[in-house]
């Protein structure tokens, strides 16, 4: 628990988000007005159940193709971290579990592990694209900078593991790189990624045909 607390004070201390101008500003979900970030609900109406959260401790269920679960606590499951700049996640792996390369556009993150082992790491921006990586163990905290690309795997084909994320946004955003270059809404035109990947255009429309397929299952 001390990790994670000083996890979420470091994640605040980079917060990207815009700092909050009174105590609090919980947010009003059900507001139609669109503002960058969310309404404040009249703090009159304020309650400690908007600063809770329950259910942290359960594991996620990891038994999917990818073998892991995210479990996201921020501003959609606690209002009162509206305008904070800061958020949390639980992240659950099964043996050989992976949580593909993505990117956070909004935050920087950093990672406890709380149990188990994990191979992570993040590759730099052009045009290096430099891959910085380690093997983290229990107790064993890491940094992927804000927008990066980055992964986390389990390599213990006999042991899960899990580790607690803290973010420096209150909605830190996520884009998975497969499913938005393979599985983007139009399709980005087949000839464009064989171009750029340099393969050739059936194997591209193979793999849109699966990315579809599995995001519609």
């Amino acid at each position: 628990m001390v990790v994670v607390l000083l996890a979420l004070a470091y994640s605040g201390a980079l917060a990207s988000d815009p700092s909050p101008l009174q105590d609090f500003c919980v947010a009003d979900k059900a507001s139609p007005v669109l503002v960058n970030g969310l309404v404040c609900k009249n703090p009159m109406n304020v309650t400690a159940k908007d600063f809770f959260f329950c259910g942290l401790n359960k594991p996620g269920n990891t038994n999917n193709k990818q073998g892991s679960n995210v479990t996201a606590v921020n501003v959609m499951q606690i209002p009162g971290l509206n305008t904070l700049g800061v958020s949390l996640a639980r992240i659950d792996f099964a043996p050989y579990g992976l949580n593909p390369p993505h990117t956070h556009p909004r935050a920087t993150e950093i990672l406890t592990v709380i149990e188990g082992t994990l191979h992570v790491g993040f590759v730099t921006s052009n045009p290096q694209n430099r891959l910085i990586f380690k093997v983290l163990n229990a107790g064993d905290v890491f940094v992927f900078p804000e927008g990066l690309i980055h992964f986390q795997f389990n390599p213990n084909m006999h042991a899960d593991a899990v580790a607690i994320a803290g973010l420096s946004s209150q909605n830190p955003g996520l884009i998975t790189i497969g499913n938005a270059v393979f599985g983007s809404d139009p399709k980005i035109d087949g000839g464009v990624l064989a171009k750029a990947f340099q393969v050739d255009k059936g194997l591209i429309d193979y793999l849109q045909k699966q990315f579809w397929m599995d995001n519609s299952n």
